[in-house]
């Protein structure tokens, strides 16, 4: 379709007006470098949303307290779902509820016993702040966090030594503590056994010692975790506590979410649901509190599937440059067929027939589109790539959609081009040769 003959003009013509043929490839340099780099940013955010809730794990169920009359509760489907995700993962949203409106252990003890077939395990965790664990001139930051047994199973920790926060710790309420991995590296020199040695952790002006009973292998999950510039040194890492010892100085001893891990090959779905109704109960007669139950696979296939949309969304605006950049083609391509009139008739005298001549100007423009495109595309592919690298995310391009573009952007160049092509073709070779 496209001979060498057509090409080698296209190539001519280019190299004779180089800044005009660049101008009139901005616009699908830009379109092309737009929707290539907003698609790979969204796919990054996308996949790291994606391995985020993968690491809660997609058979955990979250049960949460919120408000009745909250005006996100009232929202149906998926905008009530996400909202109860994002306030479950932030500990609950149960600001302002009494000790009576939150979820008890007794309450947690009897889901229990009444869910042993289905439910492998219970986490409950609350934040205890921030600080530094310090030993002299060494030092690890730090954030603690109450948890219970169960905490380890629900969030799949990987311990390297020791044990986890177990039933006793909780019933004595121990000074004992599970660290990570950074944190020994940090504070324990000369391969020292951390098992069993006591730290200090420096917070707020207070200093409280707990005794290491495990190490934790840390994996950093969270979506923008590499945004920050701190070394390695000063990475933030958790201090598990017992929950117990936590809640000792609490005037709350009632928990405003837990997380449920259900058994391999239990119905995520049904389970919830059995879940919903059975804290629901418990809420009855409560006139502003009650109990959100939600399960991260689905949460997973929301969130992932509205990101990707409104990525989509985005990118399908971006292209509009495209139509831009090919009104900006057929305009140069009108102004090439008025400037080489002469020449279509000395063509057509010499026998050249019309669809010599469409073809002619059809391989010029798509040729012009093309170029534009492959430009477009490495701009988009550093944009993308610099885009997720601020954002802390793994770059990722999908091959379909670069395909697609590039794709895209020649077609552009047929369809814009056709018009100047066909006016170019149906000149009068007696006219033409006579233009000045």
């Amino acid at each position: 379709m496209f001979n060498i003959e057509n090409i080698l003009l296209a190539i001519e013509s280019l190299r004779a007006n180089k800044m005009r043929a660049l101008l009139t490839m901005l616009g699908i340099i830009i379109g092309v470098a737009s929707v290539i780099g907003i698609i790979s940013v969204g796919n990054s955010l996308t996949s790291s949303l994606s391995t985020q809730l993968q690491s809660i794990g997609t058979n955990n169920i979250m049960v949460t307290v919120r408000q009745k009359d909250d005006q996100y509760a009232k929202a149906p489907g998926a905008m009530e779902d996400n909202r109860s995700l994002m306030t479950a993962m932030n500990g609950g949203g149960a600001n302002g509820a009494t000790d009576k409106d939150l979820i008890s252990m007794e309450m947690l003890q009897n889901f229990e016993t009444d869910f042993k077939d289905s439910v492998s395990a219970i986490s409950l965790s609350e934040a205890a702040g921030s600080g530094q664990v310090k030993d002299g001139r060494l030092y690890a930051n730090v954030s603690a966090s109450g948890v219970n047994p169960g905490y380890m199973t629900v969030n799949n920790l990987d311990l390297l030594q020791g044990r986890f926060i177990n039933d006793r710790d909780m019933a004595g309420s121990k000074s004992v503590c599970v660290v990570s991995d950074k944190l020994v590296n940090n504070i324990f020199k000369g391969g020292v056994d951390p098992i069993g040695q006591e730290v200090k952790y420096y917070e707020a002006g207070t200093i409280k010692t707990y005794t290491i009973v495990g190490v934790y292998k840390y994996s950093d999950t969270s979506m923008f975790s590499n945004a920050s510039s701190s070394s390695e040194k000063d990475t933030q890492t958790a201090l598990y506590i017992p929950i117990t010892l936590e809640k000792q100085n609490s005037d709350k001893q009632n928990f405003p979410a837990v997380t449920v891990m259900s058994k391999t090959g239990i119905d995520t779905e049904k389970l919830t649901s059995d879940i919903d109704r059975y804290f629901s109960k418990y809420y009855v007669r409560n006139a502003k509190w009650e109990a959100a139950v939600i399960n991260m696979s689905t949460q997973l296939a929301t969130a992932t599937s509205m990101l990707s949309t409104v990525s989509m969304a985005v990118a399908v605006i971006a292209a509009i440059s495209l139509l831009v950049g090919g009104i900006g083609v057929m305009n140069i391509m009108l102004v090439s067929v008025t400037e080489r009139t002469r020449e279509i008739g000395t063509r057509k005298a010499l026998g050249a027939k019309n669809y010599h001549i469409r073809m002619q100007f059809v391989t010029e423009a798509v040729f012009i589109s093309l170029a534009g495109g492959l430009i477009g595309l490495v701009i988009g592919l550093l944009l993308g790539f610099v885009g997720s690298s601020l954002l802390g995310t793994a770059p990722s391009f999908s091959i379909p959609v670069i395909l697609l573009t590039i794709l895209f952007s020649m077609g552009i160049g047929v369809f814009f081009g056709y018009y100047p092509a066909n006016k170019a073709a149906k000149l009068d070779p007696i006219e033409a040769l006579r233009y000045e």
